[in-house]
């Protein structure tokens, strides 16, 4: 490797809003996040469907409307 073009790495704590915190190595001294696999939705089986332009309404009216012309 050449030297002097490569950034120091340092071994940090990455801290979450949570309170989660992670030791990993960086070239930032410093690394805060919003969310992770402690407290994000998916990983914690609380995920739930946000439905802003009513699109699984939609569906579902449709999807009724096609099952009952089947019978």
């Amino acid at each position: 490797m050449k030297e002097g073009i490569h950034p120091q790495y340092h071994e940090i704590t990455a801290t979450c809003v949570c309170g989660s915190r992670v030791e990993l190595g960086s070239t930032r001294s410093d690394i805060r996040v919003e969310i992770c696999s402690h407290c994000h939705p998916f990983f914690t089986g609380m995920q739930k469907i946000i439905d802003t332009e009513g699109r699984v309404d939609r569906f579902q009216k449709r999807y009724n409307r096609d099952k009952a012309a089947a019978k």
